[in-house]
């Protein structure tokens, strides 16, 4: 694994690396976390706009929290992985879907990018000014939780959804880990 790695936001400068980051996820057949890269980037144009607004409180479907998105980046300029911050949390991201949803694309796994994409997320609910931030990930999802305990994780409980799906939750004091 590549340690130079960084996130930025979307832009249509890499509009064909994140087409193969795309593709890679669906040609995997696997559920596309987080879920704005199932966004369809047919349109990128649009799918950037769609991803700018929705960072803005005032543009946003009601029930909707602002979020921001950030793709990883290697050194090569190949999209690994996406994170989606949420600004603040609602009733349902609350219980089962956390201030972070974060996924590395199925061919770049097991190369230490969750741990990395994480931490830098971590930075930036930190410059948003939160102090005590939510990740969760599905209970047997081990390296998604071995990902959240390395960056601070503190499980909390678990939250049985609807569908039977169990979601375990845990907490990362954003304050402790930027201390000198």
């Amino acid at each position: 694994m590549d340690s130079q790695v960084y996130i930025i936001k979307p832009s249509i400068d890499y509009q064909d690396a994140y087409i193969s980051f795309y593709q890679d996820w669906i040609n995997s057949g696997e559920n596309i976390v987080p879920w704005v890269v199932g966004k369809d980037p047919t349109d990128f144009p649009a799918m950037l706009q769609f991803l700018s607004e929705e960072a803005k409180e005032e543009l946003l479907p009601e029930g909707w929290v602002p979020a921001s998105t950030y793709w990883l980046m290697d050194t090569a300029n190949k999209v690994v992985g996406a994170v989606n911050i949420r600004h603040r949390l609602n009733e349902k991201l609350l219980n089962s879907g956390g201030h972070i949803g974060y996924g590395i694309c199925p061919s770049e796994r097991r190369k230490g990018y969750a741990t990395l994409l994480l931490s830098l997320a971590l930075q930036q609910t930190a410059e948003l000014g939160l102090q005590k931030v939510l990740v969760v990930c599905d209970k047997g999802n081990t390296g998604s939780e071995r990902t959240i305990l390395k960056n601070g994780g503190v499980f909390e409980s678990e939250f049985i959804e609807e569908n039977g799906n169990c979601i375990r939750r845990f907490w990362i004091d954003v304050k402790e880990r930027i201390r000198p």
